[in-house]
């Protein structure tokens, strides 16, 4: 059985129970609607549909904890994001707030070979001696 295509929310959700885990080792439904700014109710049904996906533990009035696939997905999700966010930041010169809002949006749209081929461009522009000159003005 092929699993769903995950959502930017259902991905932002796995990124937050990943953080929250390496913090306090599991996560509380109250804490996810906290640290994703919307209400405990609205929490409850995306847990269900991520439980329904075998991608965390979840009991309801319980700790959620992600499986082994879903603890996979999180972490690829926050290396992008974490990736992306350097990009803009360190290369493009965004400030670190933009940078990290950008990175939370491209992070869901970029498939797995694009993301792939962004990374060895970066890499290419990392490794280029004349990478640190800035542009003239016109």
């Amino acid at each position: 059985m092929k699993k769903e295509h995950l959502s930017e929310s259902l991905e932002d959700y796995l990124e937050t129970i990943l953080e929250l885990q390496t913090i306090k080792t599991v996560a509380r439904s109250k804490d996810i609607a906290e640290k994703l700014n919307i209400k405990r109710g609205s929490v409850t049904g995306m847990l269900k549909k991520l439980a329904g996906n075998k991608l965390i533990n979840y009991e309801p009035y319980g700790y959620v904890t992600l499986t082994p696939e879903g603890r996979k997905i999180a972490l690829e999700i926050e290396r992008r994001h974490i990736f992306l966010k350097d990009f803009f930041y360190r290369i493009l010169k965004v400030d670190e707030e933009t940078a990290d809002r950008a990175a939370c949006h491209i992070e869901h749209a970029m498939d797995k070979q694009t993301f792939k081929k962004f990374k060895d461009f970066v890499k290419k522009i990392d490794a280029c001696p004349h990478s640190d000159i800035e542009p003239e003005s016109p």
